[in-house]
């Protein structure tokens, strides 16, 4: 499929033959819930703690005794029914990722960057140099092409003056070709890729 490629002034110089293997994959939402679910789990901290009866202080002698005493009977002041007792079965220190088959991930890669340009919402740059780290140039480009809220995927590395120039711009997102991830692009309103990306992202999902 043919799109159109555009430099930063909005006009058109020459377009590109995506593949269809790539960007004409059919739509998937479950997949597309799985891999955002696999992403978000690995991002957890998993640091929540609660003691267990081993971890509270207190002393180990018996409250009461065991019979005679008109109450129930108990072995810790330590045990979880007496305040300041222990959490039974509480969150503990652990990692919440869990595992995701790489075809799995691939076919949701394919699936999103489809769905983007199926919607009409997927761009392509010539190229993301700028002459100067200007904020104020680059949101004037931005505005040439229409971009409010996007995530641009640049080549292998992020061309340095575009890069430091959209870091104080809310809602744009940039990243080299090796962070582009379902959650990301499913999050922003439009995707730019450069020509670099595009030959980058066919090469590695064909």
């Amino acid at each position: 499929m043919k799109v159109a490629v555009k430099n930063l002034d909005n006009k058109s110089v020459g377009d590109v033959d995506l593949n269809e293997a790539v960007f004409g994959v059919d739509a998937r939402p479950d997949i597309l819930a799985r891999m955002v679910a696999w992403q978000l789990a690995k991002r957890r901290a998993g640091t929540h703690k609660t003691r267990g009866i081993s971890e509270i202080r207190g002393t180990t002698a018996k409250p009461w005794r065991q019979k005679g005493s008109g109450r129930a009977r108990a072995g810790s002041v330590r045990s979880p029914q007496f305040r300041g007792g222990a959490i039974i079965f509480g969150p503990v220190v652990r990692g919440h990722g869990h595992k995701l088959p790489k075809k799995v991930r691939k076919l949701a890669l394919k699936t999103a960057l489809s769905a983007k340009q199926a919607e009409g919402k997927l761009m392509v740059l010539d190229s993301t140099k700028l002459a100067k780290p200007k904020t104020s140039d680059l949101a004037k480009h931005l505005a040439k092409l229409g971009l409010d809220k996007a995530l641009v995927i640049d080549g292998a590395e992020v061309n340095e003056n575009f890069g430091r120039a959209a870091a104080n711009l809310r809602g744009i997102d940039v990243l080299p070709q090796q962070g582009i991830n379902v959650y990301d692009i499913l999050r922003c309103d439009t995707l730019v890729l450069t020509r670099d990306a595009v030959s980058h992202l066919e090469e590695r999902l064909k």
